[in-house]
């Protein structure tokens, strides 16, 4: 397999970094800039890959439905993060590489919290961020672990970093409507940056998810459910969400496929959301400079268009879509979490109208009675 190795300085990237962060366009980022971000960000396939077979083993052992995914962090999102935190040097970002794992319930991530701190690994936990016990204000949940990677074998890759996010299936399935409906509304709610109905709506229902698993809730929501649902019913109704949500996956056009997709180990995935078109690029395990090469190409293009593109690996094709169903407009999961909170929020609502129905009769036969005296 193809793996990359550095071919430029740390001072080289810190710079090309500046220079994709500070330009107007991507067309004013010069190409070597790309070339050595590309470069950059492939040298940590290695790593990332190590750290993903070691999460599936423990993420099945915990929960035999788990699923396991892999990525390199898109071009647009490095940018983003360089322009949202001017002093941070690309060098030093974390989450280039990530992988996650998807577990059923918040206690399965716990476990699979714990399997890491009595692990025997050799590489160095840089730093731990659990959003469960300490929820975003977003409304974002699950924890990171920053890993710094070490091996006695491939030293070249000593000291680069990969972000491991776990999460639970609600979990999962409130960050993929975000993402989907960033995506459609060419809005950064991922980084908590857009329109504040949207923005407002997801800390709303990150706080009733956290409701049902049990665990803190997110800061500046209301902490009486009822209040909660309330609140949560005006902005569902107001951005007509559950009809937006149901239209995207069900007008996304059947998938255009390239590649052999049995045999892939790698995907590039192109969302253009203004034709509604997904084309997915399936790649063998030793095409992964390839695949690199074509995903640099097909972002500088992606970044312009307002398309979005990204280069994953998964066990298979199928398994693709459970691990990236915002690249399919797919949030089912999350609407049926919506629906479930309004109609307990509406059958209180109807509760509520038919008591006031009925002691409004009965004040309306008292004064009645008061008359006829």
């Amino acid at each position: 397999m193809g793996w990359a190795t550095l071919q430029c300085t740390r001072e080289e990237v810190n710079k090309a970094g500046r220079l994709l962060a500070q330009a107007p366009t991507p067309d004013d980022v010069p190409d070597d800039a790309f070339t050595v971000i590309g470069n950059w960000r492939s040298c940590h396939s290695w790593p990332l890959n190590t750290f993903k077979l070691w999460l599936l083993q423990k993420a099945q052992q915990v929960d035999e439905k788990s699923f396991v995914a892999q990525r390199l962090k898109r071009l647009s999102s490095i940018a983003l993060k360089l322009q949202r935190f001017p002093e941070m040097k690309l060098s030093q970002m974390q989450d280039l590489a990530g992988c996650r794992a998807v577990v059923a319930t918040v206690a399965d991530v716990e476990k699979l919290v714990e399997k890491y701190r009595k692990s025997d690994l050799k590489h160095t936990l840089v730093h731990e961020d659990d959003y469960i016990k300490r929820p975003k204000e977003s409304g974002y949940r699950g924890v990171h672990l920053v890993y710094r990677y070490f091996s006695d074998k491939n030293v070249k890759y000593n000291g680069l970093k990969v972000e491991i996010q776990l999460r639970s299936v609600l979990q999962h399935a409130w960050a993929t409507a975000v993402e989907t409906v960033g995506t459609f509304t060419q809005q950064a709610l991922k980084s908590s940056q857009g329109q504040q109905d949207w923005l407002r709506f997801f800390e709303l229902m990150g706080t009733e998810i956290a409701f049902r698993e049990r665990t803190a809730l997110v800061p500046n929501t209301p902490s009486a459910r009822s209040d909660l649902r309330d609140e949560l019913e005006d902005y569902a109704v107001k951005l007509d969400v559950e009809n937006h949500l149901s239209i995207y996956a069900a007008t996304l056009k059947m998938p255009e496929r390239a590649g052999e997709m049995k045999t892939a180990k790698f995907y590039l995935m192109e969302l253009d959301p203004s034709s509604m078109r997904l084309r997915i690029t399936g790649y063998k395990s030793d095409e992964l400079e390839r695949a690199s090469e074509d995903y640099l190409k097909v972002e500088r293009k992606a970044i312009a268009s307002g398309k979005d593109a990204v280069l994953v690996s998964v066990e298979s094709f199928r398994a693709l879509k459970r691990a990236f169903p915002n690249y399919y407009l797919d949030t089912h999961r999350f609407i049926q979490a919506v629906k479930r909170a309004l109609h307990r929020s509406r059958r209180k609502s109807d509760q509520r109208q038919r008591e006031f129905r009925f002691n409004g009769d009965s004040s309306d036969s008292s004064d009645s009675s008061d008359s006829m005296l």
